[in-house]
């Protein structure tokens, strides 16, 4: 496989990780090309081609954690978290704003967004990232769920929920 056959492949997932890590479009275009960069340098390392998203999303993550190292650390209780609200349940079939999502993933510290993101767009196993990111798995699990409460507080508040629901019950 060549350089090209790899972005071909490979650049629209890259690119949507990149994005949803940094919130920029801009940021993650650089990230991306970074990416194949690192990539194109090191593709003798790539040993089975049935493996090369996964390697280029650690050439990903690692890009995004070595350019992030200068930046203060955010406390979890900066966060605001509070359980009042967090609503008791998430309505099944919502819609939700792509732009209202990378708000809310842009609020997170970098390494609970760092941690949800491989979660989800990896499909990582607690496992994994554990050791991917040389933490404990309970350290894993402990930033997966207050990400995951940050989240269900930003995207799913008491009155953001009503509002959809009213709207749900006056479409025919």
């Amino acid at each position: 496989m060549d350089i090209d056959q790899l972005v071909a492949e490979h650049y629209q997932p890259v690119y949507r990780y990149a994005y949803r890590l940094t919130g920029s479009s801009a940021d993650a275009e650089d990230l991306t090309q970074q990416v194949f960069l690192v990539g194109q340098q090191k593709l003798g390392q790539l040993r089975k081609m049935e493996s090369a998203r996964g390697w280029l999303f650690t050439i990903l993550r690692n890009s995004f954690l070595k350019g992030r190292k200068r930046r203060q650390p955010v406390l979890a209780e900066g966060l605001g978290l509070s359980i009042d609200t967090i609503p008791a349940q998430v309505p099944r079939e919502v819609d939700i704003d792509n732009e209202r999502l990378q708000a809310a993933l842009d609020q997170l510290p970098d390494n609970f967004r760092l941690v949800l993101v491989m979660f989800y767009f990896e499909d990582a196993s607690y496992r994994e990232i554990a050791e991917a990111l040389d933490l404990p798995i309970g350290t894993v699990m402990s930033r997966l769920a207050r990400a995951k409460g940050h989240l269900r507080a930003k995207l799913f508040r008491p009155d953001h929920a009503g509002a959809q629901a009213r709207h749900a019950d006056s479409t025919p």
